[in-house]
């Protein structure tokens, strides 16, 4: 059974970055292929993960192409159980993925404002009170979600998770 997820430059794609991390850290069977972005190989990249033609985007071993980083985390949780990738408490579970969700989708003023790049420095960058409300309801859902979970220790809902 070969497990294949295709990846954009980590640098420059939260979404492949959020895949990445999960399959290293967890040490998860699968085969990354990368692909620089805006290149005439990424676009090959996704031709051969079509329909999906984004990035991340996993190949089971029937072939299905799945997208979307939650889905491809939620369904490699699926089949890898013994690999913990959702916290074992019931509640530290719910919570996580509450927050997995509403980080997924939400923030758009944010995500819209402070796009994603690791290999450059900003200064003085303008914020909103769109993307300062963002950064309020990130930094209320975190307290929530150590409070809820009872989590002591550097991660969110206590062990390292999705």
């Amino acid at each position: 059974m070969t497990y294949e997820i295709a990846l954009g430059d980590r640098s420059y794609s939260s979404w492949s970055m959020r895949i990445g991390l999960l399959v290293d850290r967890f040490s998860l069977p699968v085969t990354c292929r990368f692909g620089r972005l805006y290149s005439d190989d990424f676009q090959r990249l996704l031709a051969d993960f079509a329909p999906a033609r984004t990035v991340p985007a996993l190949r089971l071993p029937s072939g299905i192409v799945i997208a979307e980083s939650l889905a491809i985390a939620e369904e490699l949780a699926s089949r890898f159980p013994e690999a913990g990738l959702w916290p074992a408490g019931a509640d530290a579970r719910a919570v996580a993925r509450a927050l997995a969700a509403e980080m997924h989708a939400g923030f758009g003023a944010l995500r819209s404002a402070c796009p994603m790049n690791l290999r450059a420095a900003y200064r003085e960058v303008p914020v909103s009170d769109a993307v300062t409300a963002d950064l309020a309801r990130i930094e209320a859902l975190w307290s929530w979600a150590r409070q809820a979970s009872g989590s002591s220790g550097p991660w969110l809902c206590g062990d390292y998770s999705i």
